[in-house]
């Protein structure tokens, strides 16, 4: 026993001392002084009778006014043992002090009195007037002063951190860094064997993890320590992850911020936290400084004529170029940052010598979306029917969030039907969750509304069947999700570059839903917005991107630096925009009557399929194979899957009010279509 209170005495850490402590024992001090010296504990109030009987028996011995307000009545010692006076004397009563005290009203005919009572009487008492400051009031009257300068602090700390790491809490400490360190007392526990896929990118960091572990391997050769490494890619593919990974295994001083923690209301702040920031790195050398969206202090300089914030942002990254490779920078620091656009970063802070490598952080590819899943399914109860390779083939486009969300999602889904184990269905169900939205029970369609909707959705479906490059259909349904009214959904391919046949007949296939509109009912309808988004985009990327227009020819208007983005001027003359205005409509028209042609040919399957779409409200592959046939473009090995199975998903087409909405989860193949996208590399 004796030694079990031992160790609980010993878990039992005492308070950290805090200096607001001082404060509160200074203020009881003052408290309890101004008790203990009132002078209410230790004299009694005279009533006018009581005072002039013992003004006449000559019991007092002096009179004190004070204030020109209140008479303090001091007794004579031999008269204090009276018996009328001891009963009256008070708990700290002494003989330096006053026994009673009257309070007399006018000051005049009190003194008046006084003399009087002295020539009458005889009396032999003393009399003084004095002035006395109560601290108590004087602090009242102080009160408001005191208010409004702790008003004052207080806030002048909340604006410079209020108290959060990095030295912000004190009013001078403004311009102190706010990076979180990470060092042998504050270790980070992921590692690399936590990064799943990224194969490239893990191969190019780890080198300078290896670089700081066993420096003498490179540096006998020559080399030298690479000063900073740049990751750049889409959102949610992994690039804080790898960062939290190189914290994890470099076993050195992580320094960890955002670029915003560099942006401060007041001038000259961020320069001043990026010289301490390398400071404290420079005094822990060699070290890492990980700056996570580094955009927010890195953007091109001299872009923009406004002043004052720019200005000051300016300043932040000129002392950030200085600091990673200016004079007298010779230091074992490596810098490393993360942007998902890199396109509007300054060029001097990507030349070599400050960022000597840009590791780009891609989209996850079949195999790497499998790894993905196994780490993420780790945590949750699977039940046995979970095929992660179908899963993988299912995603094409999904980040590596995009999957540890798809996840979460299964297994939400899973307790809310309270499942034991997640099955397979829940993981498809996600991913119409997240690509499709949720399922809108409610939502009220008029029969009309609805027979319009299945023949857009059956146009969709019967175009992209009789199509050899439109992608795969998988799942057609007129289930309300999300905003759309209907989808279709398919399962595109993952391919690096796209020819000028596959974009058309993937318009003509787009265009399908309007087509199916005008050849039933000789009306189209506001549900082929997203549609006609879609196309356009399209086509204005074939015309002014990607040079595969004849009459326009081997030019892009695309510039992958962003210079454009602040020109008030088309890189075209006028001539040129009707040319491709003109071009991009006969684009648009063409494909719209190829779909009307095609579902011309093929009204009567078109009428089956919707007729049996407006039956089942969800129809699967295997259903358009019995209408229409098999599919004469599909390659056998490249079939998915357990499709009968309803084990299917991805791009989805679909019809709001005003509007279709078409999902599609394949991301990089919605990029290549989007004229403001990156390049494509052929």
């Amino acid at each position: 026993m004796s030694k079990e209170k031992k160790n609980t005495s010993k878990n039992i850490k005492a308070p950290k001392f805090n200096f607001y402590w001082i404060y509160g024992i200074l203020f009881v001090l003052f408290v309890v002084y101004q008790v203990f010296n009132s002078e209410s504990l230790s004299t009694k109030n005279l009533s006018q009778n009581e005072f002039k009987t013992i003004l006449k028996d000559n019991d007092i011995d002096k009179i004190v006014i004070v204030n020109k307000d209140i008479a303090n009545i001091y007794i004579k010692s031999e008269a204090s043992e009276k018996e009328k006076h001891k009963k009256n004397k008070g708990s700290l009563y002494s003989s330096n002090s006053p026994m009673y005290y009257y309070d007399f009203g006018d000051l005049q005919n009190f003194e008046k009195e006084l003399s009087e009572e002295r020539i009458a009487n005889d009396l032999d008492f003393d009399s003084a007037n004095i002035e006395k400051t109560n601290l108590l009031d004087q602090l009242f009257i102080y009160l408001p002063f005191i208010f409004l300068i702790g008003l004052w602090i207080y806030f002048m700390k909340r604006m410079s951190g209020g108290g959060s790491g990095g030295g912000g809490g004190q009013i001078f400490s403004i311009g102190k860094s706010k990076a979180k360190l990470f060092d042998q007392d504050q270790k980070v526990k992921t590692s690399f064997k936590d990064v799943a896929g990224l194969e490239g990118a893990k191969e190019e960091i780890q080198e300078i993890v290896d670089f700081l572990k066993s420096p003498d391997r490179y540096t006998s050769l020559g080399g030298k320590i690479p000063k900073g490494a740049l990751l750049v890619g889409p959102p949610g593919t992994g690039k804080t992850l790898l960062a939290k990974a190189v914290a994890g295994e470099a076993n050195v001083p992580f320094f960890s911020l955002s670029g915003s923690d560099f942006v401060e209301m007041f001038v000259g702040v961020g320069a001043s936290r990026v010289r301490d920031l390398f400071k404290q790195a420079q005094q822990k050398a060699p070290s890492i400084i990980f700056i996570d969206e580094i955009d927010a202090v890195g953007r091109a300089r001299g872009k923009s004529n406004m002043t004052g914030g720019n200005d000051e942002r300016e300043n932040t990254l000129n002392q950030l170029l200085t600091e990673m490779d200016g004079f007298g920078t010779d230091t074992n620091v490596i810098v490393i940052a993360a942007t998902n656009r890199a396109d509007v970063l300054d060029k001097a802070l990507l030349r070599a010598g400050r960022f000597d490598r840009q590791i780009y952080v891609d989209l996850p590819n079949l195999t790497e979306r499998a790894e993905i899943f196994k780490v993420h399914i780790k945590p949750i109860k699977l039940h046995k029917d979970v095929d992660l390779e179908f899963l993988s083939q299912q995603t094409p486009g999904f980040s590596g969030a995009d999957i540890a969300n798809l996840c979460n999602e299964a297994a939400l889904i899973a307790a809310r039907k309270g499942k034991k184990a997640v099955h397979h269905q829940d993981f498809l169900d996600a991913v119409d969750r997240i690509v499709g939205g949720l399922e809108k029970k409610n939502k009220i369609i008029t029969p009309k509304e609805k027979k319009t909707i299945a023949f857009h959705e059956a146009g969709h479906a019967t175009a992209s069947w009789m199509l050899e490059h439109a992608a795969p259909l998988v799942k057609v349904t007129i289930v309300p999700r999300g905003q759309s009214l209907g989808a279709a959904w398919y399962l595109p391919e993952e391919r690096q570059i796209v020819q000028s046949e596959q974009m058309l007949d993937e318009m003509c296939a787009t265009l399908a839903g309007r087509a199916a509109e005008k050849i039933m009912f000789d009306k189209i309808s506001t549900g082929a917005l997203n549609d006609l988004e879609k196309i356009t985009r399209q086509a204005r990327a074939m015309v002014t991107v990607y040079g595969l227009n004849d009459k326009i020819g081997n030019i892009t208007y695309y510039d992958s630096t962003g210079q454009s983005d602040y020109n008030f001027t088309k890189p075209y003359s006028e001539q040129t925009a009707q040319t491709i205005d003109k071009e991009i409509s006969e684009i648009i028209e063409t494909q719209y009557q190829r779909a009307i042609d095609i579902l011309t040919e093929n009204k009567d399957k078109l009428i089956t399929l919707a007729e049996l779409l407006l039956e089942k409200e969800v129809i699967f592959k295997k259903d358009l194979e019995v209408i229409f046939g098999k599919r004469p473009f599909d390659k056998e090995e490249e079939e998915p899957k357990k499709i009968s199975k309803e084990k299917s998903v991805k791009k989805s087409e679909g019809k709001s009010e005003g509007k279709s909405e078409e999902k599609t989860t394949k991301k990089s193949e919605e990029n290549s279509e989007n004229e403001n996208s990156s390049k494509t590399e052929e």
